[in-house]
């Protein structure tokens, strides 16, 4: 065994992103396992969404949805079902995901992610977490797509057929343009478009002061995602039957969000429990999909073997009756075979070994250099 010193020129450090997509379907979200996969809990906060019947062992919880109301909101005074819970969701999504002010008060959620410059706040807010299992360590920027059918009124659940009308949140422009002042890393703006028979493009009473364009289409903001948490939060308002994007003139008839078509947000914030609230949004999701990330990094090591270096064994099976065994004639060029890697700290304990494919043949006529990497 020959040991050799590794220098700072020896050693370089690499990261590499890799990416996955992630669909989900909204058969799979809102239909296939007749809400056999929907696990709705005792305190009524939240409820999670599995890729299969929750109580099998192949089941995977994919995300959670719930709903939280500011005690700015205009609202919040006339909510009559869960106010406390509401209110309370609301703070702890935003003190985790926008953080505090300097006077210790909770951040509301700001549609253009200019805190220091006011403007439009989501005082009310529906709010998915993805499951590490799926974000990974992050969610790829400008990759994110959510599309809700905007009927005016659908069957119940589990007959319901595909949405005619419908549109799509996505995070457009963010891998250029996003938010970096956030607790938990950097967040992008949700905007929403036409995707299907809708027509509110083309309306002037959407040609407001909050559209934006991209590409030459126009957008709507309509939430934050957040890309490390892996967090999307959506204004309620989206689907405000009076102000919000989706209104009577927008779509030619009138939005209700509810699954039996008789109820509209405000009605929803005020009279619903927050699970009801989760049935009805995610029974209008047609479609989601995003890519991952995941941040691999490595640490390589170029182990050289120069012309006049490892060309011995101290193998004791490289001698016999002490004769190399792999020398016939005096003359000749010593030789061995390489087939293994050790690294060892300054102490000579071994931390790692590297096994090679096959063995290299080494004599002073040739010289290796050998790429070990550690990935972690």
């Amino acid at each position: 065994m020959t040991f050799k010193p590794l220098s700072e020129n020896d050693i370089t450090f690499t990261r590499t992103l890799l990416h996955e997509a992630i669909p989900i379907t909204g058969s799979i979200v809102s239909g296939t396992y007749a809400a056999a996969n929907i696990k709705d809990y005792s305190h009524g906060m939240f409820q999670s969404v599995f890729d299969y019947p929750y109580l099998s062992s192949s089941a995977n919880h994919i995300f959670d949805i719930t709903l939280g109301i500011s005690q700015q909101s205009a609202l919040y005074s006339t909510v009559t079902n869960m106010q406390a819970k509401k209110k309370n969701i609301y703070n702890q999504m935003a003190q985790v995901l926008m953080g505090y002010d300097a006077t210790g008060s909770v951040l509301q959620f700001d549609q253009d992610g200019d805190i220091i410059g006011g403007g439009v706040k989501l005082n009310e807010v529906l709010i998915m977490p993805f499951a590490r299992l799926l974000n990974k360590d992050e969610i790829k920027k400008e990759t994110f797509s959510l599309e809700l059918g905007v009927d005016a009124v659908y069957p119940a659940l589990p007959v319901q057929g595909p949405f005619v009308k419908r549109i799509t949140i996505t995070d457009v422009s963010a891998s250029t343009n996003y938010r970096v002042n956030s607790p938990v890393g950097e967040y992008g703006i949700l905007y929403a478009t036409a995707s299907a028979n809708t027509d509110f493009l083309s309306r002037a009473a959407r040609n407001d002061k909050h559209s934006a364009s991209f590409n030459g289409l126009r957008y709507w903001p309509c939430g934050l995602l957040f890309y490390q948490a892996g967090i999307c939060v959506l204004t309620a308002s989206l689907f405000d039957s009076t102000t919000g994007l989706l209104d009577q003139t927008g779509l030619g008839a009138q939005i209700k969000f509810g699954k039996s078509g008789a109820t509209i947000m405000p009605t929803e914030l005020k009279d619903y429990s927050i699970s009801s609230s989760c049935n009805d949004l995610r029974s209008r999701i047609y479609n989601l999909q995003f890519n991952n990330t995941t941040e691999l990094n490595s640490t390589v090591y170029f182990c050289r073997a120069n012309h006049n270096e490892f060309n011995y064994s101290s193998n004791p099976t490289y001698l016999s009756n002490s004769k190399m065994r792999v020398k016939t004639v005096a003359s000749d060029n010593p030789v061995a075979y390489i087939t293994t890697v050790g690294l060892y700290d300054d102490k000579n304990a071994l931390l790692a070994t590297a096994k090679l494919s096959e063995a290299l043949k080494k004599s002073p006529s040739t010289e290796f250099t050998i790429r070990a990497r550690l990935d972690y």
